[in-house]
């Protein structure tokens, strides 16, 4: 007469299913993230999900080759530029460095700021960073490893302004711990993810102690992580 299973077999059938779905979990990303890894956009982004312990994928978007005017692409970024965002469970894609680091801050309560006038600061530094920081720090950068080309003179303007701004920033920084409050905030992932290629564009960091010290402080966060760390050269599922 049939008895039915053995109950360790029926245990073993479960645990073998809890055991699969526990591994299924921790290998899913949450994030698909399209970016290069050259692009400071793209770093600040991919800087914001390592910080907040969220895991992505990777899509390198080859824009030498166009890849970022494919069709596919611009159905998911209407600018045509990178970065850009899905989120994978609800198949949301969100483009727009600062726009992202927003998004993200309210998913996940990481570095949103403690108050309404925190987060009012918050947003007056990530636009100052587009408006005054980014664009000179950026072109100058793109000059010297030959990506861009300008004449002389515009690069001498970028020069000033990105002087202006450094100064600006340093003097904010003095005798404060963090851009905005007593803790980081996606202000400082912004900033930060700027004066990382600072050097790289001909600015004299040493000049801007405080800007210094307070990259430092950044580096030192749980998550932290240089570009080529967090950003591969080729796409890359989740680890």
């Amino acid at each position: 007469m049939y008895q039915g299973r053995p109950a360790t077999l029926g245990a073993h059938v479960v645990l073998n299913v809890a055991a699969y779905s526990a591994e299924e979990h921790k290998m899913a990303a949450n994030y698909k993230l399209y970016g290069v890894w050259l692009s400071g956009p793209t770093y600040k982004v991919g800087l914001m999900l390592s910080l907040a312990g969220q895991k992505f994928d990777y899509e390198f978007v080859n824009l030498r080759e166009g890849a970022h005017q494919n069709p596919e692409y611009k159905a998911k970024n209407r600018f045509a530029v990178v970065p850009c965002l899905t989120v994978m469970a609800t198949g949301k894609n969100l483009c727009q460095a600062a726009a992202i680091l927003d998004y993200l801050a309210q998913a996940t309560g990481r570095f949103a700021g403690a108050s309404a006038d925190e987060r009012q600061d918050i947003r007056e530094w990530m636009l100052w960073s587009y408006d005054r920081f980014a664009p000179p720090i950026y072109r100058s950068r793109a000059a010297r490893r030959g990506v861009r080309k300008f004449d002389p003179a515009t690069l001498d303007m970028y020069a000033a302004e990105g002087k202006v701004a450094l100064k600006l920033l340093d003097d904010h920084l003095k005798g404060r711990t963090w851009v905005v409050g007593n803790g980081p905030t996606i202000a400082d992932i912004e900033l930060y993810g700027v004066a990382y290629y600072a050097a790289d564009g001909g600015f004299e960091l040493a000049d801007y102690s405080n800007v210094e010290a307070w990259m430092a402080r950044f580096e030192a966060l749980p998550g932290y992580g240089k570009p080529e760390a967090i950003l591969p050269k080729e796409s890359k599922a989740a680890a």
